[in-house]
């Protein structure tokens, strides 16, 4: 099993080989690959130093699995490269998630629309994730009528250099760049992401239309306000879910305790709810607060918090390539 990690010296291509090596996936030979500066340089794999090489040399290798996460620009590049060379490609990027002729997949949600014939498949955004990971089973159970998310998101979402900015902000350096319009310490960005014509960010946009495609369904509304703070791993999710039919919050419970990949934490006379600092570094969906909304029928309010970086991005692609693999698709 070739495995070739696109963009394995950035800050998700890291933990990808990190949740490789954990979940002991069954690579025989590791490719990494980066920009043309990187090549040449080494990266480490269960304790081993392998080189990083070049775009074309890679594709030439012609990996079992090739997983991207270096941007869209190179996704749209470089995916279909790989997969005329027979490589099914994990892509992480917003490139190809609502291209209509590439699955949109969360393994615990709606692996089953796999087939050998997809060659780029799509990892969804980070929030997308956590989200359908609860608006999944309660969908089946209850029928979504329309959700408001509101999310309060890591600067690890933004990259290494928005976490060199958060940790400069704190010691009172002024030297680094910045990568937010804004100060991050101390603050709240509502903006995640470029502004589209309609004033929406794109991640808005993305948390929006992903659900629907994940889910194989368009007949609820989904709004959604995206916000940058000030935390380090981790992004909380505060959703509003109106069903079609009524509820009860013991089943309620119940459902998303018996979903694979979900951990509920909903004990407030013990102060347990989900927190970031919980999630990181961990691969679980944690979800909390579940109560009635008290101003409508059939509404319910609940909170979510994931590791951005692991199930987020980096678990999730590793969880497709098992996925492929037990299924005999790749």
């Amino acid at each position: 099993m070739k495995v070739a990690v696109v963009g394995s010296t950035g800050m998700v291509g890291q933990v990808m080989l990190k949740v490789l090596e954990e979940r002991n996936f069954p690579v025989t030979e590791l490719i990494p690959v980066a920009s043309e500066r990187s090549v040449g340089k080494k990266v480490k794999y269960k304790q081993e130093e392998f080189t990083i090489v070049s775009m074309k040399d890679a594709i030439a290798a012609k990996p079992d699995i090739a997983i991207f996460s270096a941007g869209g620009d190179t996704s749209l590049e470089f995916a279909p490269l790989f997969a005329e060379a027979g490589t099914t490609v994990i892509d992480n990027s917003s490139a190809w998630r609502m291209d209509p002729t590439k699955k949109l997949v969360v393994p615990e949600i709606n692996a089953d629309v796999l087939t050998k014939e997809d060659k780029i498949i799509a990892n969804p955004n980070c929030s997308t994730i956590q989200l359908v990971m609860v608006l999944g089973p309660l969908n089946k159970k209850y029928d979504l009528k329309r959700v408001i998310v509101s999310t309060y998101q890591s600067v690890t979402g933004t990259g290494k250099n928005a976490v060199d900015q958060l940790n400069a902000e704190i010691s009172g350096d002024d030297s680094v760049a910045k990568v937010y319009p804004y100060q991050i310490f101390k603050n709240a960005l509502p903006h995640c992401d470029v502004f589209s014509d309609d004033d929406y960010t794109k991640e808005e946009i993305k948390l929006m239309k992903e659900p629907k495609k994940i889910l194989g369904d368009d007949t609820f509304n989904l709004t959604a306000t995206a916000v940058r703070v000030p935390v380090q791993g981790g992004h909380s999710e505060s959703v509003n879910i109106e069903f079609e039919n009524e509820f009860d919050l013991d089943q309620v419970r119940k459902i998303l305790s018996e979903t694979p990949g979900v951990v509920v934490m909903d004990n407030v006379k013990n102060n347990e709810y989900p927190m970031p600092l919980y999630s990181e570094g961990k691969d679980e969906v944690f979800v909390g607060r579940i109560r009635r909304d008290l101003s409508q029928p059939k509404t319910l309010n609940l909170w979510i918090v994931a590791d951005n970086l692991r199930k987020g991005a980096a678990t999730n692609a590793v969880q497709i390539a098992e996925y492929l693999v037990a299924h005999n698709l790749v």
